[in-house]
């Protein structure tokens, strides 16, 4: 993890995750074949791995967020005795933190941790993690106040669904702001077309956009709509305001004109049914 941290990289590739060497002993961070990474001489997991989906396929894995916020992880198989999942469960009652590889491109990953293994639920194959400290205290499918489970949730969704989300968006859009080509990585973020939470609001590429900061903002305050032939509608109060420049180059001019940057995928681009949707409550909230 030390490793990783060096890195200071959103993203690593297979190669360099099978290339990791540990006192000159080269250890493979991840299995080409298997989503869960036992080395060789380890009895525990060491990291788990989920596979790159295309924008348009549905995951192999159906890993999703439990009733009370945790993220679970699927065996390998349905077995619980397979090795793998043996692993699984020896970092489960070491309190082990693993390493959890989300494909968002294909041999390109995001690497998530530390995660550590909170419990089993063997009826449905499948472990809960902990995302965070906060959450190895949380019990698996144990009553909670809504207020907490809420918390835990938000928690997973901003460790885990929007961190890949915000890697996938700002693969498809080459890093750039969609509407002005912006390129600084800081200064960049994956919009919603749809709001998280509502439905339609999944955090998947046709969802999103990349947008600068200004741009964003101006998209979730409803002072600018993109319609749903890519061009840009600028609300006409701020048309008709007298201010500086970033205004006017920033907002105003780009009125009428049509997004800069779109991505080379179709299954990438803007989901035409999403952005109806948005343009719809832009124009009924102006």
């Amino acid at each position: 993890m030390g490793w990783l941290d060096a890195r200071d990289a959103d993203e690593v590739t297979y190669d360099q995750l099978s290339g990791f060497e540990y006192n000159g002993r080269r250890i493979a961070l991840m299995d080409r074949q298997r989503g869960i990474r036992k080395p060789a001489g380890m009895d525990a997991a060491l990291a788990i791995r989920t596979t790159y989906t295309p924008p348009n396929k549905v995951p192999p894995y159906q890993d999703a967020i439990g009733p009370d916020g945790l993220q679970r992880y699927m065996y390998r198989g349905q077995d619980p005795d397979h090795a793998e999942n043996r692993a699984l469960r020896v970092a489960m009652r070491l309190r082990l933190p693993l390493m959890w590889f989300v494909g968002v491109r294909e041999g390109l990953y995001q690497p998530i941790y530390p995660v550590f293994i909170l419990g089993e639920e063997a009826r449905q194959h499948r472990f809960a993690l902990a995302l965070d400290e906060m959450q190895r205290f949380v019990e698996p499918g144990a009553a909670m106040a809504e207020d907490t489970r809420r918390y835990v949730e938000r928690v997973t969704k901003a460790r885990l669904h929007q961190r890949v989300f915000r890697s996938q968006v700002m693969l498809a859009y080459d890093g750039s702001c969609a509407i002005c080509e912006l390129q600084q990585e800081r200064l960049v973020d994956a919009a919603h077309i749809i709001e998280d939470g509502k439905p339609g609001g999944e955090p998947v590429v046709p969802n999103g956009m990349a947008m600068c900061k200004i741009h964003h903002a101006a998209y979730d305050a409803g002072i600018l709509g993109v319609r749903p032939d890519l061009t840009l509608h600028i609300r006409q109060d701020i048309l008709d305001t007298v201010d500086g420049p970033m205004l006017r180059h920033g907002l105003q001019e780009m009125h009428d004109r049509r997004l800069l940057v779109i991505p080379r995928s179709r299954a990438s681009r803007p989901d035409l049914h999403r952005l109806e949707r948005r343009y719809s409550e832009f124009l009924t909230a102006g």
